[in-house]
């Protein structure tokens, strides 16, 4: 496995022709003095922009160095860089080139209207260009030459992914294999078929000239389930700004993905307010330093997106941002160098089964059920990773089956081998419903009825949720009737005095509750849970506190011995990283608030301490040392049956406790 430097900057320098004087102010020494005030140590620098330009003097044919550049800027980036240590992967923009894009039209990505990409997302802006035309041969022969000018530590690749496209060549490559084009499926099975083309020849390319070089090819979202594509890639650089659309819900649903893959990787976030391409606008610092002790504590290294003046000078006020997060996370690094996670539970990703490759895509169940299992299980301090069909689910006490998975014969017999050894299942939803048949496909102690017929339908608990108990708990998403075969009955779901139509409705929203029970709307076995609603998705949508406790509840009935419990808050993050070469376990407490500013926009300004946060981890043997990390302070704590208990005296942002 490669292993990547922790603090990385991605520079991007997307200039108009239209700007006079580009890399006039260029100076080696400012550049290194940037890089050094903000700790880092590696830098991804641009080779070529969306605009089309190269930063180089090219000789590739249709290519051309930027009108108002006079030298070898990416020459002189890669010298400053090396001279003080620092990598400097190079940067190609391959989905967007205008100047070709202007000059080809044919080239162009098209919409199955006929319609271009990319310019209606920025008005007025780029076109994206296809893959499948000649205008691959041109991008592979300039990433040739930058290998053999430059012998670069990597490449950068943007603007790539598996996209469905109906340009000309599309068009005439699907008739002659007698596809219908106007087919969506046939479209997305040739797109991905061009991305995979493109990625191995391009591969293939780079490292006959640069064998160690660094490979990322970027879409912007890793595809959770779609392992082949991940593995195009050298590692994984998880693209991932809070406020540019992402949320600090995308994340680690990410990491916790990838870190079940061979491959070393980072979340990438940003210095901007918003956006990538902004110029003026900044984080505040306790946003990165809360970013990057996210990072470390799903066991990712970080970058963060900057963007370089035209003139070409680095910006102080960012470098003095970021050196506040990156002086926080140099003394870290011993400690989170080569760890794998720790979890109790798998939750198999709904992605795994969408493959959607549209991080906006907010119709995609994958935007919500995966986002409210990740929220549900992180909030109640749950140690889990998401999980997809080819994952080992003995590695899990609990695999959980999130709202709507589908399960097909392999899945089954996966599923029916793990609960013979032991495993349990918690399940909601039409999860390993077969809707043909109207029946479960496993045996989780009950019976499929239908759909209620009531709306709303209401939840009683059986156990003590407190502090909302006794209640029935309004369910804004449809549940199913079921009756229980075996097993205990959880929660009852209670109906509405009808459904609200115009002949007949109660107050400003819905029908109160006949407080009857009317069916079962929980039931645990043995080895599974059963929730007859799609309660994930509803997490996701709501945020109700008692649904969460209700999830949790379900969850824990079947985990029996959990391997951490601590008494962080809520909004605090809680992980366990394995460092096999040093024999330790390292218990990351992460604790930031994220609030929305603005129209949507989520931002960490305070970060507030909190106190004495008990911990109890479960050990195979009394450890050598307990420490906190990288205080090199050690914590006192006992061991009793299994548990080690220490209290870590405060938490500020962010706090390792290592166990020897």
């Amino acid at each position: 496995m490669i292993h990547l430097p922790f603090r990385q900057i991605h520079l991007d320098f997307h200039t108009s022709e239209a700007i006079p004087g580009v890399g006039s102010e260029w100076d080696k020494a400012h550049f290194q003095r940037m890089l050094q005030l903000g700790h880092v140590n590696s830098i991804n620098i641009f080779g070529k922009c969306h605009h089309g330009w190269s930063y180089y003097p090219t000789k590739i044919e249709g290519c051309a160095m930027h009108p108002t550049l006079t030298f070898d800027l990416l020459g002189a980036m890669i010298e400053a860089c090396h001279e003080i240590g620092v990598k400097c992967p190079v940067y190609i923009s391959v989905g967007l080139d205008e100047k070709l894009a202007r000059k080809h039209a044919e080239w162009l990505r098209r919409q199955p209207d006929g319609s271009t990409s990319w310019v209606g997302w920025m008005q007025p802006g780029y076109h994206e260009i296809c893959l499948r035309t000649p205008y691959l041969d041109n991008v592979i022969a300039q990433t040739e030459e930058v290998c053999h000018l430059y012998n670069p530590d990597g490449l950068w690749l943007d603007i790539v992914g598996p996209k469905a496209c109906c340009c000309q060549t599309c068009i005439a490559e699907m008739i002659n294999r007698g596809w219908d084009p106007r087919d969506a499926a046939k479209q997305q099975e040739l797109g991905r078929e061009t991305y995979v083309n493109y990625a191995r020849r391009i591969n293939a390319a780079i490292h006959a000239i640069t064998p160690a070089a660094l490979i990322f090819h970027n879409h912007g979202h890793v595809i959770r389930g779609d392992r082949e594509l991940a593995c195009l890639n050298t590692h994984i650089e998880l693209e991932s700004l809070p406020t540019g659309g992402w949320g600090y819900d995308h994340f680690p649903l990410s990491a916790r993905y990838v870190h079940g893959l061979d491959r070393d990787y980072l979340g990438m976030t940003g210095k901007f307010h918003t956006f990538w391409g902004e110029f003026g606008g900044y984080k505040h610092p306790n946003a990165l330093r809360y970013e990057a002790a996210l990072a470390l504590a799903n066991g990712a290294k970080m970058c963060v997106g900057d963007q370089m003046h035209p003139y070409g000078k680095l910006d102080e006020a960012t470098y003095r941002l970021i050196g506040e997060a990156y002086t926080e996370i140099e003394p870290k690094e011993p400690w989170c160098e080569k760890v794998t996670s720790v979890a109790d539970v798998g939750v198999l990703s709904i992605e795994g089964f969408t493959r959607t490759s549209s991080l906006h895509d907010t119709g995609s169940l994958a935007r919500l059920v995966d986002p409210g299992a990740v929220r549900a299980l992180q909030e109640g301090g749950i140690l889990f990773d998401v999980i997809d069909t080819e994952s080992d689910f003995g590695k899990y006490k609990v695999v959980i089956l999130p709202d709507a998975i589908p399960v097909d014969d392999a899945l089954k017999a996966r599923l029916q081998a793990y609960l013979r050894a032991g495993g349990k299942i918690f399940a909601s939803g039409t999860s390993v419903l077969d809707a043909d048949k109207g029946e479960f496909v496993l045996d989780f102690g009950v019976k499929y009825l239908g759909k209620a017929e009531s709306n709303p339908t209401y939840l009683c608990p059986r156990f003590d949720l407190a502090p909302w108990a006794p209640a029935s708990h309004v369910i804004y998403t449809e549940m199913y009737d079921i009756v229980a075969t075996s097993g205990e009955i959880l929660a009852d779901r209670q109906d509405s005095f009808f459904n609200r139509d115009y002949l007949h409705f109660c107050s400003h929203q819905h029908a109160p509750c006949t407080l009857k029970d009317a069916a079962p709307a929980m039931v645990r076995t043995a080895n599974t849970v059963y929730l007859a609603f799609e309660a994930f998705t509803q997490y996701a949508k709501m945020g109700q506190n008692p649904l969460r406790e209700i999830i949790l509840h379900g969850i824990r009935t079947l985990l029996d011995e959990p391997t951490l419990v601590t008494n962080l808050p809520a909004q605090g993050v809680q992980t366990v990283m394995w460092q096999a070469e040093k024999d330790r376990s390292i218990v990351h407490l992460v604790y930031g608030v994220p609030v929305k500013r603005g129209q949507g926009i989520e931002v960490v300004e305070d970060l507030t301490p909190v106190h004495d946060i008990i911990i109890a981890l479960r050990v195979q043997q009394a450890p050598k040392r307990v420490y906190l990390a990288p205080q090199n302070t050690d914590l006192p704590y006992t061991v009793e049956d299994g548990m080690l208990k220490a209290t870590v005296p405060t938490v500020q942002c962010h706090q390792m406790v290592v166990i020897e």
